[in-house]
């Protein structure tokens, strides 16, 4: 055999792409630039998602009714996770082919107790969610997104900062100036977890008291919402980054903004499984929440409502949802990190996911010794290269990073845990976490053609 048969050597996705293909994935980018927009928050990406899928022709799942191959269903649970299905011409004995994603992001969430006055300045409280790094969220224009159940159990949306023309929110940092003793200390420390406060106005209203700003602003919520304090304490409502999704770079080959992690790779999902017909096997896309603090609760991927939506399906066929489950096979389509030429001393170069080398395939995940890792065996890792060749899909190999540099999960040690082959596959992202991330469209596209490989797989 020659050097060329035995050497492997990955290739970008721009080496082998025809200018047709080219352009395909940049018009594919502009639908998710759109999608993701709009759905700052899990509550708002399920919500866009049905818009989606009820377009396609997906139903709401009714539990406990005969079903027929080329059916189309969705579940939307409790308005934060989404499960679709389109029913496969082969029986769930064999199992069904999933792709899971998670649709929840790093963000600040308001204290039940959040609004005060200080200085003479109105202020909101916040706690965050998800691994973020705190310095990064101050001087960022935010808005306040969310929901709002008032004492008679109206339930309210909230939006503000998001609209062209509509006021933003803040956090401040100290200026240079009289920032020696800030510089001092570390990165983790330079703005405690209590300083993160959401500046709302410095107006104070005309009535004589205490709390004037605060009272002003209390009152132009009130009277754009019809909400009072009291109702703080049975309200979502979140700061997230306020600016648009925007092309990155001259060749606009990036894209740049909030909410890459995870819903770069939901909109995947999403598009593949809307585009899936009459499968051999069952086609399930998964778009979970909570996965940034554990995938916890009843919106999670711990969560027995995926167990319920897919015995339902069984029960139909006369299957076990157990044989199913060991039949099944899913890419957990979480993000990876790319490799960033800025920071080369975290990465490994040789297992390291690039930009626009496609859909990074990640073996394991987890910390030190694969610590809470899913850990693919040699028999899935082979299938997915077999499946992703035959499609023609650019992809890599990835890892989280140099060993014992840190680490990180994803769901596919929950989807594991149900006795289901599992393998992470996602978009490889720069600058993960923070309130601006950066993805290659290549990729994002790569992933989308390997989830409609999984989805029109008979195996």
């Amino acid at each position: 055999m020659t050097r060329d048969e035995l050497f492997f050597k990955p290739k970008s996705v721009y080496e082998t792409a025809t200018e047709a293909k080219v352009k395909e994935i940049y018009d594919f980018a502009e639908g998710y630039k759109t999608w993701l927009d709009a759905s700052r928050t899990e509550r708002l990406a399920v919500r866009e998602a049905v818009k989606l899928a009820e377009k396609a022709g997906f139903k709401p799942w009714t539990p406990g009714k005969a079903r027929k191959a080329g059916e189309k269903l969705y579940f939307v649970n409790r308005e934060k996770a989404l499960t679709l299905a389109v029913l496969g011409k082969k029986s769930l004995a064999e199992g069904a082919n999933i792709a899971a994603a998670h649709v929840d992001n790093p963000r600040l969430d308001l204290k039940q107790h959040p609004l005060y006055e200080d200085g003479e300045m109105a202020y909101f409280k916040t706690h965050y969610y998800g691994g973020i790094k705190k310095y990064q969220w101050v001087t960022t224009p935010l808005a306040l997104v969310g929901t709002v159940v008032r004492a008679d159990g109206e339930k309210i949306d909230v939006s503000i900062g998001l609209a062209k023309g509509e006021p933003r929110f803040v956090i401040t940092d100290l200026l240079p100036h009289l920032a020696a003793d800030q510089m001092k200390k570390n990165a983790a420390e330079v703005i405690p977890g209590e300083g993160l406060n959401l500046l709302l106005g410095s107006r104070p209203d005309a009535e004589t008291g205490a709390d004037r700003v605060k009272l002003a602003v209390m009152k132009l919520l009130n009277e754009k919402y019809g909400i009072v304090e009291a109702d703080f304490l049975s309200a979502e409502l979140c700061a997230v980054p306020a600016d648009e999704i925007t092309d990155i770079g001259l060749d606009r080959s990036l894209i740049g903004g909030y909410g890459h992690d995870d819903r770069v790779c939901a909109y995947s999902e999403l598009m593949a499984i809307l585009e899936t017909k009459k499968p051999e096997k069952t086609a399930v896309c998964l778009l979970v929440d909570k996965e940034e603090i554990g995938s916890e609760g009843t919106t999670g991927m711990l969560s027995a409502s995926f167990d319920r939506f897919m015995e339902d399906l069984c029960v139909s066929q006369g299957v076990s949802l157990k044989e199913c489950y060991a039949h099944s096979f899913c890419l957990s389509a979480d993000v990876c990190n790319a490799f960033d030429p800025n920071f080369p001393e975290v990465s490994e170069k040789r297992n390291n996911a690039r930009v626009n080398y496609g859909v990074g395939i990640i073996k394991f995940t987890g910390s030190r010794g694969k610590s809470g890792s899913n850990d693919a065996s040699a028999e899935v890792v082979g299938r997915v290269r077999r499946l992703l060749d035959g499609a023609g899909v650019a992809w890599q190999m990835g890892e989280l990073g140099k060993v014992d540099q840190g680490g990180g999960g994803t769901v596919a040690k929950f989807t594991a845990q149900r006795d289901i082959d599992t393998i992470d596959a996602g978009v490889p992202v720069l600058s993960m976490h923070a309130p601006f991330e950066v993805i290659a469209k290549a990729d994002l596209y790569m992933t989308y053609a390997a989830v409609k490989a999984l989805y029109a797989a008979a195996i």
